[in-house]
């Protein structure tokens, strides 16, 4: 444990990367220092904000346990669990909070459970306990009603009950919440809780097997983490990384969203604000080759199946992204709330469902090319839809797009060729080994030699010793160094070899931070996937040991007292930007690690 900041700034406000995470499957929350639950979409990750505080300091739905007269805050997940554990210090006493959203002994509940447990250790504690639920941007008046068994809050068709232990004072009690204090004592042990349920009936069981589900919650994050196959020199960074994508998963199907929350800024006071909270098909493809390298079968299985069957629902071709239902992800609109330290808009829904994005087509065939490599075998319906998929990109590649970025500026984006590459390259692949029908077998294998000569004869620039961001640009993209993981370097070694080295040149900030691409360096900070790329590209072409030094760099400076990335890192001051916790920046630190060993 280490100490850390509990103190918010002058307009309310935590840096998003201190936050810590308890999540079980369905939805997430994060919480901050000061024990404030600021940010929780319930039921599930892409529903609207029960508590909205991350981006309304002053107003927005919180659920906080706060001690008062705090000295000094530690914090830590238990060894191999998403359980959190948080020591307070105060001035008359010190306690622990023990926190977790519940799971039961057949899995996840049949409700949303969580528990929040306060045991005094020394002295005696004071705590504050705030409920306030939020209000859905303004479209829903939250009230409340008092039933036969017990004060049940609606927020729209949302019904909750916050469960408090009878030694608790209420202070205040309306449609709005309630305030109230309660003082633990030393070897006094109390769990307060909040129970949802979303249009159907809401049980109440004894707080006393809320709280022992706390435990057991921590008992099944174990046996989950025990199995994982990782046992290179960075297994505890490695764990911690899989076990953070644990919070984006939605095991009601499989889905894996970028990221909890939306309209974190990519830079202070702008308006690059975007929703993540949906399934795009390139973060859940690399998360799947993820789980799938670390031994966690089941959950790549799951998302696998998840991800091929959403594609296929909502063919012809590939759309970016999904909800976590499966459905397609709603049209962009901006959301009256003020925004984390004003940064305007914020958003619901993404304008990238509509994109054409070609490099999704060598995501999605490297993710099964390394499926049926560790042994696993493909379905009919699978296998006659990739079939249809290397024909859709044979015959579509030479068209331009948004790019792997999602840029509003239609180009031929040279990750995008490389990626229609790897597609062809990964479907003969398949082809050859019988996993899918061989009947094109020869037109896959031309076209791939026409994109190689294509990408050779239009991206590369002889001045800058390097592909560029598009063939009609000097800038640099920092996508590219990933062309290592996507065996580039085995038909261009040195080129990709030299793109590296100029990416490096002109896209660093620090340390092995590395920009998005030229023109990011004025919008925004390091992008901390690309960062993670950069130690790949190193280890898998041969480089171990600047991959070694430069890894360890990275997480020295990133990884926090728990172990959350962002989606950003500003180098000036020394802050994370972007949503948070973003899936794309822990596999990238996963398959960074396997590089440092040239895997």
């Amino acid at each position: 444990m280490s100490e850390l900041d509990f103190k918010r700034d002058a307009q309310g406000f935590f840096p998003p990367a201190t936050y810590a995470a308890i999540g079980d499957g369905r939805s997430t929350a994060l919480v901050a220092p000061d024990g404030s639950i600021d940010w929780w979409c319930v039921p599930c990750l892409d529903a609207p904000p029960l508590f909205d505080r991350l981006l309304d300091a002053p107003d927005g739905g919180r659920f906080s346990v706060s001690p008062r007269a705090l000295l000094a805050v530690e914090r830590r997940y238990r060894d191999g669990s998403n359980v959190l554990e948080t020591l307070c210090r105060t001035e008359t006493g010190t306690a622990r909070i023990t926190e977790s959203i519940n799971s039961g002994p057949a899995g996840k509940l049949p409700w949303v459970e969580l528990a929040r447990r306060i045991e005094t250790l020394a002295g005696e504690v004071q705590f504050d306990v705030c409920f306030q639920p939020g209000t859905h941007a303004g479209t829903s008046s939250p009230w409340s009603s008092q039933t036969p068994n017990g004060r049940v809050f609606y927020v729209d068709r949302l019904m909750i009950m916050c469960r408090l232990p009878g030694q608790a004072l209420i202070h205040a009690l309306t449609d709005r919440g309630l305030h109230a204090e309660l003082i633990v004592r030393q070897g006094q042990r109390y769990t307060l809780a909040l129970l949802a349920a979303e249009g159907e009936a809401l049980p109440v069981p004894p707080i006393e097997d809320i709280d022992r589900r706390i435990d057991r919650s921590d008992r099944e994050w174990r046996e989950w983490s025990d199995e994982l196959t990782y046992e290179g020199r960075y297994r505890e960074l490695v764990v911690r990384s899989a076990l953070s994508l644990k919070f984006l998963w939605y095991s009601a199907t499989g889905g894996i969203v970028a990221a909890v929350t939306t309209s974190l800024p990519e830079q202070i006071g702008g308006t690059s604000n975007w929703d993540y909270r949906y399934a795009w098909v390139r973060d859940a493809a690399y998360t799947i080759k993820a789980f799938m390298r670390v031994g966690a079968t089941a959950d790549a299985k799951a998302a696998f199946s998840w991800l091929m069957r959403t594609i296929r629902a909502h063919g012809p071709g590939l759309r970016p992204c999904y909800t976590l239902s499966g459905g397609r992800v709603p049209q962009e609109r901006e959301v009256d709330l003020p925004g984390y330290e004003d940064s305007k808009p914020v958003r619901a829904g993404n304008t990238a469902t509509d994109q054409v994005q070609l490099c999704l087509y060598g995501d999605v065939f490297e993710m099964v090319w390394r499926f049926t490599e560790s042994g696993h075998v493909l379905d009919l319906d699978t296998a006659a839809q990739l079939y249809q998929l290397a024909n859709d990109c044979a015959n579509g590649w030479q068209q331009k797009d948004s790019g792997f970025w999602e840029l509003k500026d239609p180009q031929h984006y040279t990750i995008s060729k490389i990626e229609c590459w790897l597609a062809l390259n990964r479907a003969c692949a398949l082809a050859s080994q019988g996993h899918l029908p061989d009947t094109m077998l020869e037109r896959w294998q031309r076209e791939q030699q026409r994109i190689l000569q294509w990408i050779d004869d239009h991206c590369w620039n002889e001045k800058l010793q390097a592909y560029t961001l598009h063939p009609d640009t000097p800038d640099l993209d920092a996508s590219l160094v990933l062309s290592a993981r996507f065996g580039f370097g085995d038909v261009r070694r040195e080129r990709l070899i030299a793109t590296r080295d100029a990416v490096r040149k002109h896209l660093e900030a620090r340390d092995g931070m590395l920009y998005r691409r030229t023109a990011s360096r004025k919008t925004e900070g390091t992008f901390i996937a690309c960062s993670f790329w950069l130690v790949e590209a190193y280890g898998l072409l041969g480089e171990q040991e600047e991959a070694t030094r430069l890894f360890e760099q990275l997480v020295e400076q990133l990884h926090g007292d728990l172990g959350l990335l962002s989606e950003m890192f500003d180098t000036k001051k020394r802050q994370s930007l972007g949503n948070f916790p973003q899936g794309l920046s822990h596999l990238a630190l996963i398959h960074a690690a396997f590089s440092t060993s040239g895997q």
